[in-house]
């Protein structure tokens, strides 16, 4: 067989640890110890507090026909992307699904490009051409939004590679969804991520419904973290909606790809709120189940609670967070709605000829 690496494969036929379950730890409370610094969760409580607020207006803009197309928002399920992407460095790559503006913003990229292109914009990332499923930055080393179910995978697994070959110590994180999790390329990138030792954090974020299809009904194995165990891939399954746990989780995920160990599978449990897109009324389940999973388990207001039991931040403070990030918000919604059309020269730039 041919080498895939600049460096010697010796190790590519050792087989990682048997998958395990994250145990489940109990929230902080004022009298615990919390392993992150207030700088830290004051910075993750305003990073899903923005991408909460842009998917609300998201949301509104596509009520008043601003917005075209489909549209999946990520209400919800904030603390999946902002607890993982804590432990990302600026050599690494991610890639997801289209249910993407929270990735996005969690890379960094601009709020005014990113609701420039849903609404079809010149400003917009990909020049108002590629709407929500479909923007890239490279600047970000972020590579989609793609429309195309279970097709994050295998490209992920393409930029895992790309790290290994030219050894430049980055990870690929690669969401998709539990609807994905039975698709056949998926298993295909497995085999090949732990058999050549590929940096990659394959993250399933399970909001339990798929498309409107409840994992259940489904899936005969729900539980997604056991779906590398005949490659040899280890699982983690997180309690996705608590950004203590998904910190956690990212850290430990990133070590294991950065130690040269290959793959690892994690499986947030997470809920979204709204429909699987917005032209979906979500009658597949109750009023009464998303009231009481917001009530309950709601990622802002919990960190929210503790923050302020544990005296890292008061009322005040994050008032004025809220503030903050409704102004930056408001601003990308004007960029958004005056950025003009793009042109219609437009049309014939960015695309591939092949004679």
């Amino acid at each position: 067989m041919a080498t895939i690496s600049k460096r010697s494969a010796r190790g590519a036929a050792e087989r990682s640890a048997s998958p395990r379950k994250t145990s489940t730890r109990k929230r902080p409370t004022a009298a615990s110890k919390i392993p992150y610094t207030a700088e830290e969760l004051l910075r993750d409580y305003r990073q899903m507090l923005l991408i909460r607020r842009f998917e609300e207006k998201a949301g509104q803009l596509y009520g008043m026909g601003l917005i075209g197309g489909f549209c999946h928002l990520y209400i919800g399920q904030e603390a999946v992307v902002v607890g993982l992407q804590a432990s990302a460095s600026d050599k690494d790559t991610l890639i997801t699904s289209y249910r993407d503006h929270g990735h996005m913003l969690a890379c960094g990229m601009d709020p005014r490009g990113v609701m420039a292109e849903l609404t079809g914009r010149v400003g917009g990332y990909s020049k108002g051409k590629g709407g929500s499923m479909h923007m890239f930055s490279r600047e970000a080393n972020f590579f989609g939004g793609h429309g195309i179910v279970g097709a994050t995978v295998p490209l992920g697994t393409g930029l895992a590679f790309s790290h290994r070959y030219n050894e430049d110590g980055g990870v690929c994180y690669c969401y998709f969804g539990d609807g994905a999790a039975n698709q056949g390329q998926v298993y295909e990138s497995f085999n090949m991520a732990n058999l050549w030792k590929l940096p990659v954090v394959y993250v399933v974020e399970n909001n339990m419904y798929g498309m409107g299809t409840s994992l259940a009904r489904a899936s005969a194995q729900t539980e997604l973290y056991k779906r590398g165990e005949s490659f040899g891939i280890p699982g983690l399954q997180v309690n996705g909606m608590d950004i203590l746990e998904t910190r956690h989780a990212g850290a430990e995920a990133a070590a294991h790809c950065r130690a040269g160990k290959g793959p690892i599978l994690v499986e947030m449990k997470t809920y979204r709120y709204r429909g699987h897109s917005m032209s979906d009324p979500a009658k597949y389940r109750t009023k009464e189940e998303v009231s009481k999973m917001r009530k309950e388990s709601d990622p802002i207001d919990s960190l929210r609670k503790v923050l302020v039991d544990n005296k890292m931040a008061d009322e005040a403070a994050l008032k004025e967070i809220d503030r903050e990030v409704k102004a930056i918000i408001t601003e990308a919604a004007d960029f958004a709605q005056q950025s003009p059309e793009p042109d219609p020269s437009e049309l014939y730039t960015d695309i591939l000829v092949e004679a």
